[in-house]
């Protein structure tokens, strides 16, 4: 079998599995220079926070996976069609593909997984793209009850239709750094219907299934001021970035060390000659 990139795997008797022989992330592309825009600063430093603040009760470390502008290769029949999500969560598995190396994209056919949530910022040149069918200057109707048989496979299908019909990912969160307006849409049936959200909230939305809540957080990420996506818990509190959680074990060491130093004072004992 010759793949489009070049690549070969012959088949034998018996046939190996298809895992074996359809194309992995090795045999596909990692990058398309021809596709038009670069992300900005802010698409480098969000995914950052989102991946470094995440924390799943269900699931150990090593058992989700978190990209960020990676190539998601979604259909076999077509193994070069794919999308670059701004941020995806995997889960059920492997931190590191096959359990030992870097991922150069998401193959979804190898991984055996679908993202469980992809979340896309919103930018002029690409909100009508992310929004699809639920963007407001969309002027033409469209039936919401279309299924992935009712596609030209001649003709790539859009994001939305992607991650609704093809993937099937239950969480599809949508962000604008410029009104700081979060929108979630989410997989009841065969489509996406928004939930209503309270942008004002720490909680702006939960996911049930994944028990973790998403929000707005205003604060310093990076040396950098702005309104930020962070993951919290089911109270609203912030989960903290490992610099953080860092940070605050440093203070609390030091703020002991500085208890027992004012005892030995108390005690007639000078802390700096011991």
């Amino acid at each position: 079998m010759t793949y489009p990139t070049g690549y070969s795997i012959g088949q034998t008797d018996p046939p190996r599995s298809p895992r074996e022989t359809l194309p992995t992330m090795y045999d596909l592309p990692s990058e398309f220079p021809e596709e038009p825009g670069l992300p900005d600063e802010f698409h480098d430093l969000q995914p950052q926070l989102l991946s470094r603040t995440l924390a799943l009760s269900d699931y150990s470390r090593d058992r989700w996976f978190t990209g960020s502008d990676l190539n998601l290769y979604y259909d076999v029949h077509h193994p070069l069609w794919h999308k670059r999500p701004d941020w995806f969560l995997a889960v059920g598995v492997s931190r590191l593909y096959d359990g030992h190396d870097l991922r150069r994209s998401y193959v979804v056919w190898q991984e055996g997984a679908a993202p469980a949530v992809i979340v896309e910022f919103l930018s002029p040149r690409t909100e009508c793209e992310d929004l699809g069918r639920f963007y407001q200057d969309v002027d033409r109707v469209v039936d919401i009850n279309d299924d992935a048989e009712s596609v030209d496979l001649g003709q790539v299908p859009r994001k939305l239709e992607v991650y609704e019909t093809y993937l099937r990912v239950p969480h599809y969160i949508v962000y604008s750094r410029y009104t700081q307006r979060l929108r979630y849409f989410k997989l009841v049936g065969r489509q996406y219907e928004e939930q209503n959200i309270n942008n004002d909230a720490v909680q702006a939305l939960w996911l049930d299934d994944l028990n973790v809540g998403l929000g707005i957080w205003t604060g310093e990420f990076e040396g950098i001021r702005g309104h930020w996506l962070r993951w919290c818990d089911a109270q609203g509190n912030w989960f903290l970035t490992d610099t953080e959680q860092a940070q605050n074990q440093n203070q609390a060491a030091q703020q002991r060390a500085d208890r027992l130093a004012q005892r030995l004072r108390d005690l007639g004992v000078d802390p700096d000659q011991i």
